[in-house]
């Protein structure tokens, strides 16, 4: 695809190239976000961070890897905050807040609301989730993070073995990562979910049409048994009508060491997309793997700032310049990538 000015709305619009391309500007990317060196390749350039939603990781890291390439961040976290609240439309929000910056990054509850927003907005849009609908920078960074592990044990993504564990109805984390890994060969598809919230039937047909193998399964055992990676999810309880209702699943597939020695191959990758629920009803993923090797969670999170700043750089055109207007970092770093 041609990146310059596009929208990212949805990880259907990548080839398999365009996701090479990503990850070769975001290995680019690493003197800057390891803070080795400064860029201003985005030297007055704005970015608007509209978030509808709660976020943590998403709405820093889209932050973060813009003021890396020397830009600078205005925020609207929550509806409470903008004038959405007093019956302003999508359309109109779109039109004034592209007035006001060069990118915009957004989140909203509603499926298919970033399309819509997209439509009526003069700068480039990139969607940082729509409701259960997709996640694509999300997938991205999860895919990056899972060549580069494999890599390490001299492994690649094509014939990989992945268990996806948790509420794969709602997550839009493993919808958009499912499509991303559809565009890859002979993948096989652990899901282990209870029935009421697997994966819905539209993705599980086109992963099977791409020539995938797919398991469902509610047999934590049988599904963890034989992957490369296990990608958990948590119970998605915003997009249930109540508590209670998600409360029906809340901490029925959980990971901890004991699981993982018992169930998994021994160099088996653990990712999750974060926030994982540590409360005691919950806790999907145990702290008590925290300094386990294979917990890649933290490096999945640092990954996000190298594959958001490559979106960036390609939307905006300045790939070429970000390695070429640089200073070094002045400041101390030693201990950040411990």
């Amino acid at each position: 695809m041609d990146f310059r000015g596009a929208h990212i709305i949805s990880v259907q619009q990548f080839q398999r190239s365009d996701v090479e391309r990503i990850f070769s500007v975001a290995d680019s990317m690493e003197p800057f976000a390891r803070r080795k060196q400064v860029s201003k390749a985005l030297d007055g350039a704005i970015l608007g961070n509209m978030f509808f939603e709660p976020s943590t990781r998403t709405r820093v890291s889209f932050g973060c890897a813009f003021n890396m390439l020397g830009g600078h961040v205005r925020e609207t976290a929550e509806a409470g905050a903008s004038s959405i609240t007093k019956g302003e439309s999508l359309y109109d929000t779109a039109r004034v807040i592209s007035g006001y910056s060069d990118i915009i990054v957004m989140r909203h509850p509603r499926a298919g609301s970033v399309a819509e927003f997209a439509e009526a907005s003069r700068v480039p849009v990139i969607n940082g989730g729509d409701g259960v609908n997709e996640h694509p920078s999300q997938a991205l960074l999860d895919l990056y993070t899972i060549r580069k592990e494999l890599e390490s044990r001299q492994r690649n993504i094509d014939g990989m073995r992945i268990g996806m564990v948790g509420d794969l109805k709602h997550g839009r984390t493993v919808h958009s990562l499912s499509r991303l890994l559809r565009l890859y060969r002979d993948i096989t598809f652990n899901l282990i979910s209870p029935k009421q919230l697997r994966m819905t039937a539209e993705i599980v047909s086109e992963l099977r049409q791409a020539g995938h193998t797919v398991i469902e399964t509610e047999d934590m055992a049988r599904g963890l048994h034989d992957n490369d990676t296990i990608y958990l999810t948590r119970i998605q309880e915003e997009r249930f009508a109540s508590r209670l209702e998600a409360d029906v699943y809340r901490g029925r597939f959980r990971l901890n060491q004991a699981i993982y020695t018992r169930h998994c191959q021994p160099n088996t990758v653990i990712m999750h997309p974060m926030p994982r629920d540590t409360r005691a009803e919950a806790n999907e993923l145990d702290e008590d793997l925290n300094q386990h090797p294979n917990l890649a969670i933290f490096r999945q999170a640092d990954n996000g700032v190298l594959v958001r700043m490559a979106l960036f750089a390609l939307v905006l055109d300045v790939v070429d310049q970000a390695p070429r207007q640089v200073q070094e970092a002045g400041w101390y770093t030693g201990r950040r990538f411990e």
